[in-house]
């Protein structure tokens, strides 16, 4: 190591350890309660700008959904906009406008969550209207008539006429062998021929509770007053019974399994995934962190890995990605992607056989302390930025609460990460990156023959 590359290396360490304190010391105040209902709020205080984000979290999701009854939660989340007791079908929005307040709502595998940004002294319209639809959904038939239609629209134009995310559809199916991580967020078209709206009535009194529901402010608010608002509007709304939720918990080594998918593109490419804990199933929560690091040193810009010896390097590929969610509710996936070089003569079995050169080296040996600090500082220099918005802030604590974590994790993941040692990595790597935790797709062209 030359006198250079040391000074580089020793001011690498230093930034991290100053990334570390500034995040560990920027942790924003944030407050707890619960209503007698079992309604869960948790208030951030930002008081940078006089703006609030409210983030109203069910626990449920397309994970919870069984064969025959997909796509449910995303459905009743179109029709928690089509009127409530209070409000006819749309008027919601409409009033939301009027204020200058940004909303919208979003599903996942874990959960349905209903957003609203706007002035502070404008929450209360926000939390009102939210509690109207938890307590007195209209659900009107009609209006289910037409938004069904909406919503097959939607998976045609986003999934059946995309090649790369259909592909990507049935590989997560094939990935996830025993949970209902399986199951796609919008539905199976054939279920969502299917579906009726009583179906739909059904879901929403199953799930729709104040006891499995977390409610998320942040901004310029103050913490007694929210819980105050909180009660004046949720607090009538009676709990209900809800259902057990088990963890999705998939096999631990459920063997090899390889696809071809043949779709309507112009490139072929690569598909690798390894069945993983996430961080509300592991053993032990340093391999959780060793995975993130794992994903940033082998795709974490232009000196990671993959670019470096897969791209520029041997040109065996035109682009490589990682990726891993280690906050889910169950377990999940390390993803490997990549796209062979075609131009060069390479296939997607070359592609495929060069990113199992580079996880068999992370097994063999562990990469270097300066390596591994400089993948920290960046990682850690992304998580900051992407937690400076108060939309950001209350999304990652709505995630965090929904999948059964604590939101303690935001203001202490920095630190998690920082223990992390070389070793780790290359334990993680011999733990996971393993043939019977493996998923295969190649996705070629229609006419292509491998």
């Amino acid at each position: 190591m030359t006198a250079h590359t040391r000074r580089f290396a020793s001011w690498l360490a230093s930034l991290a350890c100053c990334s570390m304190a500034t995040v560990a010391l920027a942790a924003q105040p944030t407050h707890e309660y619960q209503l007698a209902n079992g309604l869960k709020i948790i208030v951030r205080e930002d008081h940078r700008a006089p703006v609030v984000v409210s983030q109203l979290w069910y626990k449920v999701g397309s994970s919870y959904e069984g064969p025959g009854h997909t796509g449910l939660s995303h459905a009743l989340e179109h029709m928690m906009f089509k009127g409530s007791s209070k409000l006819g079908p749309g008027e919601a929005s409409r009033v939301l406008r009027d204020l200058g307040a940004d909303e919208n709502a979003f599903t996942s595998d874990d959960y349905t969550a209903y957003y609203q940004v706007l002035a502070k002294d404008r929450l209360a319209v926000a939390l009102e209207m939210e509690a109207d639809r938890m307590a007195t959904l209209a659900l009107p038939p009609a209006e289910f008539t037409r938004e069904i239609e909406v919503i097959k629209e939607e998976r045609r134009l986003r999934t059946e006429d995309k090649p790369a995310q259909k592909a990507f559809e049935l590989f997560k199916a094939a990935a996830y062998p025993s949970s209902g991580y399986r199951t796609p967020t919008i539905g199976w078209m054939v279920d969502l021929q299917r579906m009726t709206i009583d179906d739909l009535r059904a879901w929403y009194r199953t799930w729709y509770a104040p006891n499995n529901a977390t409610l998320v402010v942040v901004g310029d608010v103050q913490p007694e007053e929210v819980k105050a608002l909180a009660e004046r509007f949720f607090g009538p709304i009676p709990q209900r019974p809800v259902p057990a939720a088990k963890r999705p918990v998939e096999l631990a080594q459920p063997g090899e399994r390889r696809l071809t998918l043949r779709v309507r593109t112009q490139l072929p490419s690569v598909l690798m995934a390894f069945n993983v804990p996430g961080a509300a199933t592991a053993t032990d929560p340093r391999s959780v962190s060793a995975l993130r690091l794992l994903v940033a040193l082998l795709d974490g810009g232009y000196s990671a890995r993959m670019a470096a010896r897969l791209e520029r390097g041997a040109e065996v590929v035109t682009g490589a990605s990682a990726s891993y969610d280690a906050y889910n509710r169950g377990d999940s996936l390390f993803i490997l992607s990549a796209t062979p070089n075609t131009e060069k003569g390479k296939t997607v079995a070359a592609a495929e056989k060069a990113l199992w050169g580079l996880l068999d080296e992370l097994k063999r040996t562990a990469p270097s302390a300066e390596e591994l600090e400089r993948v920290r500082v960046q990682y850690i220099a992304g998580l900051v930025y992407d937690q400076d918005s108060i939309t950001s802030q209350a999304t990652a604590i709505g995630q965090l609460e929904t999948a059964g974590l604590p939101w303690t994790l935001l203001d202490s993941e920095v630190q998690a990460l920082g223990q992390v040692t070389p070793a780790d990595i290359r334990q993680a790597a011999q733990t996971y990156f393993s043939r019977d935790r493996l998923t295969v797709a190649h996705v070629l062209p229609e006419a292509d023959h491998e």
